[in-house]
């Protein structure tokens, strides 16, 4: 395991398969596709950091990198994608074996160039908040405090402007310092850009353009009609903190028979339109908050009526939800406009009821944006999250105006990325026919992404069968080429370039070599967003029949067993818990979805593709501690054994973090042992998840919810609900001081009883 992270800590990638199939046939064998997690903009303390540009190569493009083979003495360098000849230029003469540029060094595979003329730190950040205002006082003033927080954090500089909504969408002039001033449009109508900028007089002093197209100060508009709109923060912050002050729910009078008349699509559409003709392919994000369905304009998820439910999972495989597709479109057009402008959409969706995540998917994914979910814009979840976006301390590290492109051996072509991301339609020789994700093309845009972001990169290897043995061993490397061209927070451009080399084996006695470069993690994670990817994109699909086909067939090509007799079964170390990793996605939130709404479905799985391999393994198999008198914190299975009367039990599902106090344990609580100067080390008891809890929720976005709960309480359903149900209401003798499961769920055993029988076939 250790290996894996060790090329995680250098390049930011993990691979299932290390050592890589060699042909078609074999890697089709493999089950688990030949793929890459990769966090294009991960921080390395030792990355270098050139302050000139790239040598590309002449007819690939690819980068100059240490595995390019250089006659130092002809100041020749071989690309070894394509092999072509490169002449190095003459700003490279005093180049040789003992005085190597930075880019040859073997060390460093990934590295990062700076060029010194192509910075845009003259265009801040821009952020256009879109605020719900049908929503209770309650909610009105708990968002308000939040938000007057976020905006005390935002850089100076930063321009800000702001959208409210509720039946109309209204603008607000924050430029307009005397009174307050606003442009009201009708929530039930979608607006042109054209119109927009008409009836918020744009030309009143500078005529509008006869041809082209609008696009900021230098097209068309100007400067001072673009401020009246965004302004630095400096300037606006009164006129904004009096806005945000005196903002009330939404007036118009709503039926008791009625939701309320929200225009979220409108509101929506507008904020991209107005960023788009002020300023295009700028780092700007639309932060929406949103509190409740969107039932008015385009975009509309329900209607009005309160008799007519909202769509449940039941109502979209069977195709009774009127609205979905509707809405589902009208944001795939609104993501096209905004990755073509550059901007980002953030969702803070704050509510009891679904409010369309599962339709503004699309527009969020594709821009790169954040997203996070909570019960009310009071919760810690929200307020901590938010927080988070804007303060320093744990930086999530923002970057915008991303191109990833990919360049790898010809033998080797791309099926697609899973992640946040969108292509950029670059068609070429890399592209295969069969489309995973966003496919065929070589070249992604990247709207908005963080430090922490990570695609899931699907490959397939085209080679055919290869008899010559001697071809084999002269060179028998696959190489992968990842460039990431983006603008860190502080606005200037910069390139990562990551390059990898992976050694790939063919024909008999190849097993062990990829058993021994098998990443059990980092192949759960990708069968996850595939699997994810599959149950929205194919009709009819049965996931947990894939995924156990999936396993069966990976098994029983590289389980160790005599046909038949299935307690001769074992597995290599290496492959030993993905089993168990499978047992627990089958049932995870991304595969059940049962007692989930589309829409915290919907949340889950966008999460879920942009989390690195750690975090994802934690998604699907929640981690658990156990805390007691008699031992130091030490992790135990995820089983239903696990719990006892004198434990502490800590459990990590991502999304939630539970502390579950044993029955013993809470009486103790109750009866306010830890109070009491003598029982000091029960209090510390108490204290120690604690602490653990705070460690994490402070490195992790969106901020986790955190539930306290006893055995037996009707919390505690939070915990057992994860764990392994190998004690039943079936069960004959169960453990004393434990706790049984009433599910007719198979527990892990069983189920490992049955992939052994099935497997020995």
């Amino acid at each position: 395991m250790t290996e894996f992270l060790d090329l995680e800590a250098q390049d930011g990638v993990r691979m299932p398969w290390n050592v890589v199939p060699g042909t078609k046939q074999e890697a089709s064998n493999c089950i688990v596709p030949v793929s890459a997690m990769y966090t294009p903009i991960k921080a390395f303390p030792n990355m270098p950091m050139l302050p000139y540009a790239p040598l590309r190569c002449r007819t690939c493009r690819a980068i100059l990198n240490p595995f390019s083979i250089v006659d130092f003495a002809a100041k020749i360098w071989i690309c070894p994608f394509c092999f072509q000849r490169n002449h190095f230029p003459p700003h490279y003469a005093s180049i040789s074996d003992d005085n190597l540029p930075a880019e040859l060094f073997p060390q460093y595979t990934t590295i990062e160039y700076e060029s010194s003329g192509e910075t845009v730190s003259s265009v801040p950040s821009v952020f256009m908040f879109v605020l719900d205002t049908c929503i209770i006082e309650e909610e009105i003033a708990f968002l308000k405090s939040a938000l007057s927080q976020a905006v005390d954090l935002l850089p100076d500089n930063s321009l800000v402007g702001l959208i409210t909504y509720g039946t109309f969408v209204h603008v607000h002039e924050l430029g307009f310092g005397q009174i307050p001033k606003t442009f009201v449009f009708k929530g039930s109508k979608d607006v042109s850009k054209d119109q927009l900028l008409e009836q918020m007089n744009f030309f009143l002093k500078k005529p509008k353009p006869p041809t082209g197209v609008i696009a900021g100060a230098r097209d068309g508009l100007s400067t001072e009609s673009i401020s009246r709109f965004l302004l630095p923060k400096s300037e606006c912050e009164f006129a904004l903190n009096s806005v945000l002050e005196e903002l009330q729910k939404d007036p118009w009078a709503v039926p008791a028979d009625q939701r309320a008349p929200r225009c979220t699509g409108t509101a929506l559409s507008i904020a991209a339109s107005l960023l788009g003709a002020c300023v295009p392919g700028s780092g700007a994000r639309i932060l929406a908050f949103v509190g409740g369905p969107s039932t008015e304009g385009p975009g509309a998820i329900v209607s009005k009526n309160l008799s007519e439910p909202i769509r449940s999972h039941k109502d979209l495989d069977k195709d009774s939800a009127p609205h979905f597709h509707k809405a589902v479109k009208f944001y795939e057009g609104l993501s096209k406009q905004l990755v073509h402008q550059g901007h980002v959409l953030d969702l803070f969706a704050c509510a009891l009821d679904q409010v369309g995540i599962a339709e503004i998917k699309v527009a969020v994914e594709k821009t790169g944006g954040l997203v996070v979910l909570a019960e009310s814009f009071g919760h810690s979840v929200f307020k901590d999250s938010l927080k988070r976006v804007f303060s320093g301390e744990y930086d999530l590290g923002l970057a915008s105006n991303g191109i990833f492109e990919i360049n790898c051996s010809k033998d080797i072509k791309v099926q697609g990325v899973i992640g946040p991301c969108a292509s950029l339609e670059k068609k070429g020789p890399l592209c295969s026919d069969t489309v995973i994700g966003q496919g065929n093309t070589s070249a992604w845009k990247m709207c908005g992404f963080d430090k922490a972001t990570t695609l899931s990169l699907i490959f397939e290897i085209v080679k055919k069968e290869t008899s010559d043995a001697t071809v084999q061993s002269a060179s028998n490397q696959f190489y992968f080429q990842f460039l990431t061209y983006y603008q860190n927070s502080s606005g200037q451009m910069r390139l990562r370039v990551t390059t990898l080399s992976r050694r790939w084996v063919a024909g008999p006695g190849s097993i062990q070599d990829l058993i021994a470069g098998f990443d059990q993690e980092a192949a759960a994670a990708v069968m996850a967003r595939l699997v994810s990817f599959k149950m929205e994109n194919e009709a009819e699909f049965d996931p947990i029949r894939w995924l156990d086909k999936s396993l069966i067939h990976l098994c029983s090509r590289f389980g160790d067993y005599q046909k038949d007799t299935p307690s001769s079964f074992s597995l290599s170390p290496r492959f030993s818990i993905f089993p168990q990793f499978i047992f627990h996605l089958r049932r995870s939130q991304f595969v059940q979805v049962f007692n989930n709404s589309p829409d915290e479905t919907a949340y889950f799985r966008m999460i879920l593709n942009r989390e690195n391999v750690a975090n994802s393994v934690v998604m699907i198999q929640p981690s658990l501690i156990s805390y007691t008198f008699h031992s130091a914190p030490e992790p135990v299975l995820l089983d239903v054994a696990a719990i006892a009367a004198d434990r502490i039990l800590l459990l990590d599902a991502y999304f939630t973090v539970v502390i579950f106090h044993g029955a013993t344990i809470a009486q103790w609580r109750k009866a306010g042992y830890h109070n009491q100067p003598e029982h000091q080390a029960f209090a510390q008891l108490l204290q120690a998840p604690r602490d653990d809890v705070d460690a994490t929720i402070k490195e992790r976005f969106p901020v986790p919810r955190l539930v306290i709960c006893d055995q037996h309480g009707s919390q505690a359903r939070f915990l057992l609900a994860k764990l392994n149900p190998s004690a039943t209401y079936n069960t004959e003798s169960p453990l004393p001081g434990g706790d049984i499961i009433f599910t007719d769920d198979v527990s892990f055993e069983v189920f490992l009883d049955h992939l052994q029988r099935l497997t020995v076939q």
